[in-house]
């Protein structure tokens, strides 16, 4: 039953070969091929480009939460006993650093073209996670 069946499909896929005509392979020119792997080239770009902006834009609200935090960490400080407040103060000024070279990455991504794209984007994933991580050790250190 099944090999029957699989006859009746090889053979009706073999008449279907023979009752359609196959397009003629030199209708394609060179300058179709061209132009469908430019289309293909500039639709790849603007998604690449779309994803860009997406993360450029997350990293924005990433340092825009981080300067919250670090602002929560001043208040804080302001209001602590002067041994702490200098520990605080230093912990500030490291975290303040820190954000001052995700941001410098983070623009450095905006500006990254297609070849540094991964490079940059290592470069704001690293300087963001270093400066996530000592924030989250000061927090340990005055709790």
């Amino acid at each position: 039953m099944v090999r029957s069946t699989i006859l009746i499909l090889v053979i009706g896929a073999m008449f279907s070969m023979f009752a359609y005509p196959t397009p003629v392979i030199g209708k394609t020119t060179s300058t179709d091929v061209s132009e469908k792997a430019h289309d293909t080239w500039e639709t790849f770009k603007a998604y690449v480009i779309d994803q860009k902006h997406k993360a450029v834009e997350h990293g924005r609200e990433l340092l825009k939460k981080s300067d919250t935090k670090i602002e929560e960490m001043e208040s804080k400080a302001a209001k602590a006993s002067d041994d702490t407040k200098a520990q605080y103060q230093e912990s500030i000024k490291n975290l303040k650093k820190m954000r001052a070279n995700a941001s410098k990455k983070l623009y450095e991504l905006d500006k990254s073209s297609a070849s540094t794209w991964d490079s940059a984007k290592h470069g704001f994933a690293e300087a963001y996670k270093d400066l996530y991580d000592a924030y989250h050790e000061a927090v340990k250190k005055f709790n």
